[in-house]
């Protein structure tokens, strides 16, 4: 299994990013960036009249690596170390969970713990856990 790179400068600027565009969403229009609901409400019935912004929101997520190529000349190279079955598997899993948890790691992670909330604190408990397991169990035991 190949390690991870360390990429401080560039994990730090991806999270400012992140939480600018988590800050500008809810100043602008009082909505939460989670990214689940955003992409839930893309289906119909279309539960609002924002179908245009919640498009854009995820073609902005969609797009970033374009974006990567045009501003550094290369584009990032996606590594994924599993099969397509496992790969499957684990997006039903991390939709259910999206589901059952009211939010993802966008919502909760970024979103929630930003306004102190303790359903946040402990999805995003969860979250972490079930992912430091998941490694653990991939990388030792299976």
């Amino acid at each position: 299994m190949a390690a991870t790179d360390f990429t401080p400068v560039a994990s730090l600027l991806g999270g400012a990013l992140i939480g600018a565009a988590a800050v500008m969403l809810l100043a602008a229009k009082g909505r939460i960036a989670g990214v689940s609901g955003i992409a839930v409400r893309l289906l119909p019935p279309y539960a609002d009249s924002e179908l245009a912004g919640r498009i854009a929101f995820i073609l902005g997520i969609v797009m970033a690596p374009l974006a990567v190529l045009l501003v550094t000349g290369t584009a990032p190279v996606p590594t994924i170390e599993t099969g397509p079955a496992l790969l499957a598997l684990a997006g039903l899993l991390v939709g259910f969970g999206a589901v059952w948890g009211n939010g993802c790691t966008s919502g909760h992670g970024v979103c929630g713990l930003s306004r102190l909330s303790v359903r946040s604190l402990v999805a995003t408990g969860v979250f972490m856990a079930t992912a430091i397991a998941t490694v653990f169990l991939t990388r030792h035991v299976l």
